[in-house]
């Protein structure tokens, strides 16, 4: 049981021998932990560009060039860059529902914030997890449209292995390997974004309550 969740309690006694706390305070309540929330929400964000950007810096570049060979080098570069960019457009979101969410206003308005802040949750999830199946989509079409070059980059030249074997593994194990990441992306996103929702969308039901 939380804190706001004890002061309403405490609010309920009939007995109490203290004030019971009025209908201004319970929303000042409500109105800190949901800021504090959509806070919380912005510095996630911010961290996942940092940590993503970060990463790429420490891909070797021989890896990189192995996209280069089925002329996909440009077309990553390019993904990325609209991917941050898009981010950033998140993330300013995200600034932007913070700030409104701050602002003391009416139940009415505040409920109508917490759920704009949802959305915007939301669609961002969403919007990861479709880019991510979408790009490994593009990328594997490309690469497997192209057996030779696949077999000619990916196979050591001093170890004779039969093509056609070596191209049905790499399938299976890309189509595996996509769906494993789609998991643990959607198990992040619900474990993270999930907890934050579910308390908005408990403070949600505190302020309907109110009205």
């Amino acid at each position: 049981m939380d804190e706001l969740d004890l002061l309403k309690k405490d609010w309920k006694k009939q007995d109490a021998k203290f004030p019971k706390l009025s209908y201004e305070e319970i929303y000042k309540m409500i109105h800190k932990k949901s800021s504090s929330i959509v806070k919380w929400i912005l510095i996630i964000c911010i961290a996942e560009l940092l940590f993503w950007s970060f990463l790429n810096f420490l891909v070797p570049e021989k890896y990189l060039d192995i996209y280069e060979k089925f002329h996909l080098k440009n077309f990553l570069y390019t993904t990325q860059i609209i991917h941050y960019t898009v981010v950033i457009v998140f993330i300013y979101l995200f600034y932007k529902n913070y700030k409104a969410i701050s602002i003391f206003e009416s139940t009415n308005k505040l409920m109508q914030k917490i759920i704009n802040t949802r959305k915007t949750v939301n669609y961002y999830v969403y919007y990861n997890i479709a880019i991510y199946i979408l790009l490994s989509l593009i990328v594997n079409i490309i690469m497997f449209s192209s057996p030779e070059i696949m077999v000619e980059t990916l196979i050591p030249k001093n170890k004779e292995i039969d093509g056609e074997l070596f191209l049905t593994i790499m399938l299976i194990a890309q189509v595996v390997a996509v769906f494993i990441i789609i998991g643990l992306l959607w198990l992040y996103y619900k474990i993270i974004y999930g907890i934050l929702l579910k308390k908005l969308s408990k403070n949600y039901k505190e302020l309907k309550n109110l009205n």
